[in-house]
């Protein structure tokens, strides 16, 4: 099968916001079905499904009671099976979530943790006495706002719950919690799917001693952070070395498996790229992963360089997967519009870059449409952490709602009843339909360069090297065998002019390239303008640019 994952596309579907086929108002595996073509129609190679396993949906399926099945929201393990089948018959492999650094409250294990500290799982959660005046242990906040800490009075102890209270931590310390994960594991893979994402892939063990974390030294905002979490440094509540090891049982597992691939989660402020690397270095260990490094604010070329540099650097045989946007931040296309006046040419630049990055892309659903992050009131919320720190962290419902895929009305063909989360205005105008077809299109030009993108050698495992260029402009070489492709990146929505040294006259760009103009040894990109130049590799082209 070799190693698909390496420079593949994953396309991330959240469930709930997909496709509804019984008209509850939730999407649903059915309407996933019902919806493959439009995503074969794109050209990616592999499915990422957001949790669907049972649930009672406080986090929206990011609190697991029940591993082994589906949730009913969603459908059954037979609709779960007829879409695995279904995927594979077009060529597209499927992952899914994997959500076990907690569980739900309501999951067996933690009902009968919670009854005492003698019975057979009373070890398989992080359970921690109180200081002497009843208070937590140390000082760890939870994600989602208050202390990491929940009393439970039947044990007289706390529990640790990194995210909700109703989301205890398993206890990784404990052999027989690793192994009860590696079967859950086993499972899936035996029912035929083709890997997993590992959710917050670095919070499964936390620090034996329960030492108190620092202060973070390096936050602008701080002390007046929205949310007190980022006032810390998470030295000991999460990333700690112990990692590794288990790891590499996930890895040794899903060999038995072969043609399966691991995407893991890394959530870090301080060493993203360095865990990123350090979890997919050595090849016996997680297959790819992703930080939150290009999910924020930041649009500079320095930041694009800077952590793709350091990721290498610290492990040149470590493997990411690049996003953008997913379930959990903004949309890039509300995040960098600033960065652009036109919303058309945004997503074409942003969708250029991801896919010209050295490593593997997932691309989140309604990315092709180029939707904006919606803008919802408080009222119409679901997400426990934009209810809690509303109005200044507005939570990540704004880049879940539904796709929008009939012209007319919302909720534009994905309901026919009412979305659990509204379809707006600007959603409703870049629905499929109106796209489909229109090569000019946002959802035609993604189809346009992820078929161009397969046909470079150099852009699924080819090398990087970048050119040290002043803002805004991005440059780097992507090279593989005989091949090289040169890419410049104008990211900002003012015209600048590129000086290309080392390349023959009479050189075309690639027809993917935007906004963009090649006269000699002058490059002219237009606002959010890129260029692609596809060369022989012995040609030492040289990209330079002076503000």
């Amino acid at each position: 099968m070799g190693e698909w994952w390496r420079g593949g596309v994953i396309y991330q579907v959240y469930p709930r916001s997909f496709q509804d086929s019984n008209g509850d108002g939730i999407g649903d595996l059915p309407g996933i079905i019902r919806r493959l073509d439009h995503i074969v129609s794109l050209g990616v190679d592999c499915i990422w499904l957001s949790p669907i396993t049972r649930s009672p949906q406080a986090d929206m399926g990011y609190d697991v009671s029940d591993y082994r099945d589906v949730d009913p929201l969603f459908g059954s393990l037979h609709d779960f099976d007829s879409l695995v089948e279904q995927a594979h018959a077009r060529g597209l492999k499927v992952i899914m979530d994997q959500v076990v650094s907690h569980t739900s409250d309501l999951h067996p294990w933690f009902q009968e943790s919670r009854l005492n500290r003698t019975n057979a799982k009373a070890d398989w959660y992080a359970w921690a006495d109180p200081l002497p005046d009843g208070s937590p242990p140390n000082n760890w906040p939870a994600v989602f706002g208050g202390r990491a800490w929940e009393w439970n009075p039947t044990r007289g102890q706390y529990y640790l719950h990194n995210f909700l209270a109703s989301q205890p931590d398993l206890n990784f310390h404990n052999p027989e919690v690793q192994q009860a994960v590696l079967d859950v594991m086993r499972f899936w893979l035996e029912r035929g799917i083709d890997g997993f994402r590992l959710d917050t892939v670095n919070y499964y063990f936390h620090d034996r001693k329960l030492r108190s974390n620092p202060p973070n030294k390096r936050h602008e905002h701080l002390p007046y952070a929205v949310n007190p979490y980022d006032m810390q440094e998470h030295r000991y509540s999460k990333s700690q070395p112990e990692n590794v090891d288990f790891l590499r049982r996930v890895r040794s597992l899903l060999n038995e498996f072969p043609g399966t691939t691991s995407v893991g989660e890394v959530g870090d402020s301080h060493k993203s790229v360095q865990l990123m690397a350090e979890y997919t270095s050595g090849g016996d260990t997680l297959h790819m992963c992703y930080g939150f490094d290009f999910l924020g604010p930041e649009f500079t070329a320095a930041h694009f360089r800077t952590r793709i540099e350091q990721f290498f650097k610290a492990g040149p045989d470590s493997w990411p997967c690049w996003s953008f946007s997913n379930h959990d931040v903004p949309r890039h296309m509300t995040r960098w519009a600033a960065h652009s006046r036109s919303p058309a040419e945004l997503a074409r630049q942003t969708a250029a870059l991801v896919l010209s990055l050295k490593g593997s892309v997932c691309l989140y659903q309604g990315e092709e449409l180029g939707l904006p992050e919606t803008d919802l009131l408080f009222e119409e919320l679901t997400d426990p952490r934009g209810i809690r720190f509303w109005p200044e962290d507005k939570g990540r419902d704004g880049c879940r709602t539904p796709i929008p895929w009939d012209e007319g009305e919302a909720p534009n063909g994905f309901t026919s009843g009412t979305p659990w989360l509204p379809v707006k205005p600007a959603q409703s105008a870049l629905n499929v339909a109106a796209q489909n077809g229109d090569e000019t299109s946002t959802l035609g030009f993604y189809r346009t360069i992820l078929a161009w993108r397969k046909a470079h050698a150099a852009l699924i495992e080819g090398s990087v090297e970048f050119e040290k260029t002043a803002e805004p402009i991005l440059a780097y070489r992507r090279v593989a065998g005989d091949h090289s492709l040169l890419c410049v990146f104008n990211l900002s929505p003012d015209p600048r002019e590129v000086t290309v040294s080392g390349i023959a006259s009479g050189i075309e760009l690639e027809p993917v390239s935007q906004n963009a103009a090649l006269a000699g040894k002058t490059l002219k990109l237009g606002a959010n303008g890129y260029a692609f130049v596809a060369l022989p590799a012995s040609t030492r082209a040289k990209v330079s640019y002076k503000d």
